[in-house]
């Protein structure tokens, strides 16, 4: 009896070692990185449990966007170490700091002072950075024709986590909101833990880079999710789930999180089946008559003359004339180079004004309601629908920019200019106090916030090179604070 090759632990080990079996892993990871965004969720908790006033609050709110932010650290340690050194950094300080705060607020510790609090909020926060920097990092090299579309997928599943986790502990743990701020001790850990051996650089051929089809698939089911999280979201607003509910609406949520799976399997099956076809068809040899002709002895090169060794002074003026003398566009930069570069400035310049004015809409979207006279629930809902508005500003910013980018040569800049001028629509709707305008305010705030995303990481990438495009990355991020 015959066995089939695919079902055999020969196809497993292909099927994990293959490229496509980490961008799932990637997936999976950033689904589980977005503890940032609901902090608003648990934050009662730590207001009552603690003692805390709403400036303290606040002051904690703060260094979470700060560690959030800051990836330097990540940045610089994946420049020197391979992807899983980074994982594990990452879930080590995620598990510590998010115990110690739940372990506070269930008042199984003594309470921490204020300063140590916001301590742990700066580290949590920051330790999703480092998942964030292995991940994406890796995946624009082991895919650099299609970088665009990598990160806005990447990012799309990390815009949706939020709401992943949300789902998640309403199941596990019911509306407990303590016990969520365990979800996210553990899980993320974990699942960085269970893939830190498949998150590496990967050797391709040019015809594996051309393949692009599978982020194709990729999207349709991330499209799928994100509707499935719209209606969850939508409809829990207005009935009331049994924890049984719950339980259903996470095991539909997990099935899809893994129909990526599915899609990797798929693909090596044809990958193997190929294999096979090239090993049945026997190969042709040619024997080739060895040349009479004698090769000539080789000549002794003279020997160089010994240069002097360069002093630290002209070492140092080297450094300075060559920072001011970059590379041509799209060459690798060094770090200097790139950061005193004028595109670098305006890339700074545009993100001040593109995600800080997007990112100050989303943090104050419920006192903007309130003024405008929105009821409560209808405010929730704005809030609760950032998340999915967001996806779809990462996704499509993603794939569209690598489409036009390949087939009409039409420059991602000049994507992040139109991003930006969309988002002035929905600054001058509130400016004007339009009525009835939250609605669409939460559209295009949240499309164009998440859209902003994957167009400067890959912009980045395209004009300072991938050399040292882990530290630009991260220290461009924390310029921007």
């Amino acid at each position: 009896m015959e066995v089939c090759p695919c079902s055999t632990p020969r196809f497993a080990v292909q099927v994990v070692r293959s490229r496509w079996f980490m961008v799932f892993a990637c997936l999976l990871i950033m689904s589980a990185s977005g503890a940032t965004y609901i902090f608003s969720i648990y934050s009662k908790d730590i207001k009552t449990t603690l003692g805390y006033n709403q400036q303290t609050l606040n002051t904690l709110s703060f260094f979470k966007d700060l560690g959030a932010n800051v990836w330097i650290l990540s940045g610089l340690i994946n420049e020197v170490t391979p992807p899983w050194v980074v994982l594990i950094i990452g879930s080590v300080m995620n598990l510590f700091v998010y115990l110690m705060i739940y372990l506070a607020i269930t008042c199984r510790i003594v309470a921490p002072k204020v300063w140590m609090m916001c301590l742990y909020m700066f580290i949590g926060s920051n330790s999703q950075s480092f998942a964030n920097t292995g991940v994406i990092v890796t995946c624009v090299k082991n895919f650099l024709e299609s970088r665009g579309i990598v990160i806005g997928l990447l990012k799309g599943f990390l815009g949706l986590s939020g709401v992943i986790f949300t789902q998640l502990y309403l199941a596990i743990y019911g509306n407990d909101s303590k016990s969520l701020v365990l979800l996210i001790a553990w899980l993320p850990a974990v699942v960085s833990i269970v893939f830190v051996n498949t998150v590496c650089i990967m050797p391709y051929t040019s015809s594996q880079a051309r393949n692009t089809k599978l982020f194709y698939d990729f999207l349709y089911i991330s499209i799928g999710l994100a509707v499935f999280l719209l209606i969850m979201t939508i409809v829990q607003k207005f009935a009331e789930f049994s924890h049984s509910a719950y339980a259903i609406g996470a095991f539909v949520l997990t099935l899809i999180l893994f129909l990526p799976l599915v899609v990797v399997i798929k693909e090596e099956v044809k990958t193997l089946i190929q294999t096979n076809k090239l090993f049945e068809t026997p190969p042709t040899i040619t024997i080739e008559e060895p040349s009479t002709i004698p090769n000539p002895l080789p000549t002794p090169s003279p020997s160089p003359s010994p240069k002097p060794k360069p002093n630290s002074s002209s070492k140092l003026t080297s450094c300075i004339t060559n920072m001011f003398k970059p590379p041509a566009m799209g060459d690798d930069y060094s770090i200097l180079q790139a950061l005193v570069s004028i595109d670098m400035m305006i890339l700074f310049f545009a993100t001040i004004c593109g995600v800080g004015g997007t990112l100050t809409v989303i943090d104050n979207l419920g006192q903007i309601g309130q003024s405008l006279r929105y009821p409560a629930k209808s405010i929730n809902t704005f809030v609760s629908l950032i998340s999915i508005w967001n996806y779809a500003g990462r996704v499509t910013a993603g794939y569209v920019s690598e489409i036009v980018l390949t087939k009409y040569k039409f420059p991602r800049p000049l994507a992040l200019t139109l991003v930006l001028v969309l988002s002035c629509v929905g600054h001058l709707l509130i400016a004007f106090g339009v009525p009835q305008s939250l609605y669409l305010v939460t559209v295009i705030i949240g499309f164009t916030f998440g859209a902003q995303w994957p167009l400067l990481f890959a912009i980045i990438s395209e004009l300072f090179g991938l050399k040292y495009y882990s530290t630009l990355s991260d220290m461009y991020w924390r310029a921007m604070l």
